[in-house]
């Protein structure tokens, strides 16, 4: 039955919350804070000031083109969000939903050098428990954490939706695809992503249980704006099948590319990653 052993199939009728919440444990691992926001005199605005563990690549010029603050999410949270200006003549911004054991400190020089060579601005933000952002970390508050991000994207800086590409990486796919379900934007990149916690924690599930933490392959479907898969076909921690069912699964997904070798943390060390994305943003988008 679904492919699954029979110790498995206990464990979900006897204690079926056990799967979700060990899925979420997996997926939540919060690095000790890289970074901090340093208010001014007026308590109003912050300056960004990243440790020596952000591993900052570029000199205080570039930083002083990150502007940060927080912003409240309808769960009570006070998140962490940065804008980052690459360029002067981007189209695009990316509203960037990062990977797990991660925070903005350690993004930050991957935002700047992402944006400018693919001529897109980025937005990001941390998840609550991440970063200086408050609360705890859970399935829930991600769906929460981007919502208020985008929300703040579209009403402090003005962006439109057409204008906008959701970029999810990893556990950040997941809010992602929850909130492309909901929100037409101009395009949706998804870099390994799942498909659900059960199918991680247990790679023969076949069907979406009712306690399933994660669910994107039940809601792929609705997201009606164009969609770019990115998946490596040695990724040791969401299988490759993963990328590919999300991919069959999206109603105008794009042509992926298909890293070959690369594994869950090495992609965008792959030259067809960069490529791709260049040809992505800059042809494939931008034709009538």
């Amino acid at each position: 039955m679904n492919g699954l052993s029979l110790g498995e199939l206990c464990c979900l009728f006897c204690c079926p919350p056990c799967p979700a919440r060990i899925a979420a444990k997996l997926a939540f691992l919060p690095p000790e804070p890289t970074y901090a926001f340093v208010p001014d005199d007026s308590g109003q605005r912050f300056s960004l000031h990243l440790s020596e563990r952000a591993e900052w690549q570029y000199t205080q010029r570039e930083l002083d083109c990150i502007e940060v603050f927080m912003t409240r999410t309808n769960r009570g949270n006070r998140i962490a969000c940065m804008f980052v200006r690459c360029s002067p003549s981007a189209r695009y911004t990316l509203l960037f939903s990062h990977g797990n054991a991660v925070d903005l400190g350690q993004m930050s020089s991957f935002y700047i050098g992402l944006g400018t060579r693919i001529n897109c601005n980025v937005f990001s933000f941390d998840y609550s428990g991440y970063g200086v952002s408050t609360g705890k970390p859970s399935e829930k508050n991600l769906y929460a954490d981007i919502d208020a991000a985008w929300h703040s994207l579209r009403t402090r800086y003005g962006i439109s939706p057409e204008h906008i590409i959701l970029y999810g990486q990893s556990i950040g796919t997941v809010p992602t695809i929850d909130l492309a379900s909901r929100y037409e934007c101009g395009a949706v990149i998804l870099h390994s992503p799942l498909m659900s916690g059960m199918r991680v924690a247990f790679p023969d599930t076949k069907r979406t249980w009712c306690f399933d933490a994660f669910p994107s392959i039940d809601k792929i479907s609705k997201v009606t704006s164009p969609v770019l898969v990115i998946h490596g076909t040695e990724d040791e921690v969401i299988d490759f099948s993963h990328g590919l069912a999300i991919y069959e699964r999206c109603p105008r997904a794009v042509e992926p590319p298909v890293v070959e070798g690369a594994g869950h943390n090495d992609v965008e060390l792959y030259g067809q990653y960069l490529e791709r994305l260049k040809q992505f943003v800059s042809t494939e988008l931008t034709q009538p």
